[in-house]
């Protein structure tokens, strides 16, 4: 009848892979489009700077209506006219030696390569929160089936204890121990049933699907040691790999191409120039009342050298040089963070498949265990509270050997994400170890 009821309760729902859930991300997940989206908008920004050495061009149009009332010493002598000027003017400029627009420019290719380094670590991140909430479930999940399996056999124990009161062979205590560990074990179904609720609405949020029901480990699991096996290694890969390293050197680089535009201040500039003008007077102009028309073309190289600026340019060079030191130690500082994060998860990873294989010699000991005080329980060596502890201890195992290999996978996409190399590869690698 539970189950029954749960599969009524899940309605439309359909077991699916960790892939096709980072796949239902990339496409709902407003945290990762907001990050798309700025990182076409940083784009876009960077290619503003290839306007500084591109040729400038501009087309500018006037129309002019003049009334002249001119008047001599002589009696009766005065001129009162209008007439009309059209004027239109087509210039245009290309720089020729401009140091700190070439630096600009070679900013804005630096901003653009920031923005994919920044939006690689925003993919990255969705790996991870896909997969946590992926794990979060299955967990959730796992706890749910031991709990009622435990009420189950703490159900079947407290009707033991009852027979066996009844018939005089135990006390009274045998059953108000299992009934005390009865409604224990009912308490934590409800919160293990309200936590499952809640994992899987933070998954269906993230996915943007309703009800998702992900697809459990397959058994035997096989739980894969990290390759190569050697920290240093996936610290010295991080180097080439880590967004994080990567941005703190781009942002190195643009200091320095700061401090080259501001020494560009001390430099001359130089700009081919031309423009082309038409200027027409239909009803003649103010020294000729006859149609004229002007037409006006010239080419020339404008030469500027700055002299002094108050002291301006030497201060803004020491400032940007200041900040070039500064952006260095921010990457020294981002290099030792990403090794000491590459380290902690690698560890994390052996510590994890250490614990598992713990944890597995564990639960075949909590069973024998149980198997153990049960026969006692039966022959009367044993009481009901030896069987009941016995019990939540198998139970208590099996949930944390379910947690540690969640845990052990999760802690390999976080090992790849802390050195840079994480892809969607690996969620497909992952995808392997889930039963379909």
């Amino acid at each position: 009848m539970a189950t029954a009821l749960a599969l009524a309760l899940c309605g439309t729902a359909r077991a699916e892979g960790l892939l096709q859930l980072y796949e239902a991300a990339r496409a709902y997940d407003a945290t990762w489009q907001s990050a798309r989206s700025q990182y076409e908008a940083n784009v876009f920004r960077g290619e503003q700077a290839r306007a500084g050495i591109l040729p400038q061009a501009g087309l500018s149009a006037g129309l002019t209506r003049s009334e002249v009332d001119s008047r001599v010493a002589a009696p009766g002598t005065s001129s009162d006219r209008g007439f009309t000027t059209q004027q239109a003017t087509l210039s245009a400029s290309q720089p020729l030696y401009r140091p700190a627009n070439v630096a600009t420019y070679r900013q804005g290719q630096r901003q653009i390569e920031l923005a994919e380094y920044q939006l690689t670590a925003a993919g990255q991140d969705l790996m991870i929160r896909v997969a946590q909430a992926y794990f979060d479930v299955l967990a959730a999940q796992d706890t749910l089936a031991f709990v009622r399996a435990q009420k189950a056999a703490t159900a079947e124990q407290l009707a033991s204890a009852r027979r066996n009161f009844e018939v005089g062979t135990s006390t009274i205590t045998d059953t108000r121990e299992a009934q005390a560990r009865y409604d224990l074990v009912l308490a934590q179904e409800i919160a293990a049933e309200n936590d499952l609720r809640v994992k899987r609405l933070a998954l269906d949020a993230l996915v943007g699907k309703d009800n998702t029901q992900p697809n459990p480990l397959a058994t035997p699991l096989n739980v894969p040691a990290p390759v190569p096996a050697d920290p240093e290694a996936w610290v010295a890969a991080a180097e080439g790999s880590s967004p994080a390293i990567l941005q703190a050197k781009k942002a190195v680089e643009i200091a320095e191409l700061e401090t080259e535009k501001a020494k560009a201040g001390h430099k001359p500039t130089l700009d081919l120039t031309s423009s082309y003008g038409i200027t027409r007077n239909p009803g003649g102009s103010a020294t000729t009342p006859l149609d004229s028309r002007t037409n006006n073309g010239n080419v020339g190289l404008a030469f500027n050298l700055p002299l002094f600026a108050g002291f301006a340019t030497q201060n803004r060079v020491r400032e940007t040089l200041s900040l070039e030191e500064k952006a260095r130690s921010d990457l020294e500082a981002t290099r030792r963070a990403v090794a000491q994060a590459v380290r902690t998860a690698y560890f994390g990873v052996q510590s994890g498949q250490g614990q598992v294989r713990a944890l597995e010699a564990a639960e075949a000991s909590s069973q024998s265990a149980l198997d153990a005080n049960r026969l006692g329980y039966q022959v009367g060596v044993r009481i009901n509270i030896d069987v009941l502890n016995a019990q939540s201890q198998l139970f208590q195992t099996k949930r944390d050997l379910a947690a540690a290999r969640y845990n052990v996978l999760l802690g390999h996409l976080r090992l790849r994400q802390a050195n840079g190399t994480l892809q969607p590869e690996d969620l497909a690698r992952l995808n392997t170890l889930l039963a379909p």
